[in-house]
Order: C-alpha cells, then structure tokens, then sequence
C-alpha cells in the first residue's frame, strides 16, 4: 500500500516548526515552557501565538503584560505574535476565530501543535481556546475551504494539550510526560515564568507550576516533568519513543 500524500516520519514533524497558543499572556511559559525550552534547545524552532493581552487580568496592564510576554518568549528561544480573539475573558467559539487560527497554522506549516486543554472548570478562555485550536488543525487541512485558499493546506503532525493549571489536566486520561530536568532547559523555563512579575504580585505562580512539575516528575522517575495530552492516538515509526514509561517494572 502507498503512502497518503501526507503521510511524513517522525524526523520530517520534528524538523517542522512548533506552534504553541496560549490565551493569555502567561499561559504558554506556565504551562509548557519547559517543553519549548527543550525543543529550542534541541535545534527546533518554535513560534508564539498569545490570543489576547490580559486586558482582564487583576495585575498588570495590557501594555506592560505585553513585554513580559515578549520577554517570556525570548528566554524560551521562541518567536512571538499576537492574534485578537475577542479579547481577554471574552473567548467564544466562533467559525470566524477558528479561521483565524487555521490561517496561522497554515503560514507556520508546524508539525506538532500545542494549545491550552479543553478541560472545563478553569480560567474559560482557556477551555474555549483549546476547543477552536482543536478545530482548526482540522480545518487547515480541507483545501476546499474558500476563507482559507490564500494558502495552501496543511496536515500538522500533532495536536497535544498542556494544563495552565492543575484544574486543566484531563484527569480521565493518561499523559505523556515529557521530562524537563535538564539544568539547562528547566533554568530557562524558571527565567521565562520570572519574566511574568505583574503576575506574581498576589501568588507565586513560579513556585507552584515547579511544584507542579516536581510532583510529576516523581510519578515517572525524573526531577521534573511537564505532561501534554495528546488529541488523537500517537502514531510511531520507531520502537524508541516507546522504549521508556512512568512505571519502573
């Protein structure tokens, strides 16, 4: 049987660029920082998509969340663009904003794709964000959407979820847990979080989210891990990625 078109190996998705949304400002450096910092420190390239400038958060200004988002960015090695979803704690799942986002995935071309999970019962923007996300790597696909036809289509590799919080891990489901125990990578995540102080005025994020990390960390073995969710069922060309689990047999 011949390949599909857009059948690629797991070296081809890896060389593609990773592309991370995140509602707000924040949320991809305490969410999943530690897995950009180890992709850009392995030679990937990843790229920033901040949906919204905080404009309802307690702390901060948007002008001054806006830096912190900037600088966050760069301690990750990551590039950085913003998109307008309705702004901040007024996400709603529209056709019109899964456009949007397809239209990114389309001029980035990423292999794998991260986004906040759609777990409900945390900040709601999260929820809302991560459900379009989940749409609009299927919409990227279809050639025929007429909004999208300034670019051609484009099948992402993977789609996983991250939690901002412990209220967004998907607790029915079994995470992949990527380990970020590198002095290197986790300093750099601990640098990308400290860039966001306007958010640390009232909670020390920075020390939960390790906190966090440690605990699953030692679910699997390692100093500190930092689990996604995968969307659809992983696929593998090689016995090398499932050569190693959380449980010590």
């Amino acid at each position: 049987m011949k390949p599909t078109t857009d059948a690629r190996s797991t070296s081809s998705w890896h060389a593609a660029p990773l592309l991370v949304f995140g509602a707000h400002p924040d949320d991809i450096e305490f969410g999943c920082g530690g897995v950009v910092a180890l992709a850009t420190q392995s030679g990937g390239v990843a790229h920033f998509v901040v949906c919204s400038r905080g404009e309802a958060a307690t702390n901060g200004t948007p002008r001054q969340r806006t830096v912190e988002a900037k600088r966050g960015a760069a301690c990750l090695g990551a590039s950085l663009e913003f998109l307008a979803l309705g702004g901040d704690a007024h996400f709603e799942v529209r056709v019109a904003h899964v456009l949007k986002l397809a239209a990114i995935i389309r001029r980035v071309r990423p292999g794998v794709v991260l986004a906040p999970s759609p777990v409900e019962n945390q900040h709601p923007d999260h929820a809302v964000l991560g459900k379009m996300v989940r749409d609009a790597a299927r919409l990227a696909r279809y050639g025929g959407v007429k909004e999208l036809r300034r670019r051609p289509a484009h099948a992402i590799g993977a789609l996983h979820f991250y939690a901002v919080g412990g209220e967004g891990e998907l607790a029915q489901e079994k995470p992949v847990f990527v380990d970020v125990s590198a002095p290197a990578v986790s300093a750099a995540w601990e640098r990308a979080m400290e860039a966001h102080a306007t958010q640390a005025r009232t909670r020390d994020y920075v020390k939960r989210q390790l906190a966090r990390a440690a605990h699953h960390g030692a679910r699997c073995g390692v100093a500190a891990a930092i689990p996604l969710y995968p969307g659809d069922p992983l696929v593998v060309d090689s016995l090398v990625p499932l050569a190693r689990t959380a449980r010590r047999f």
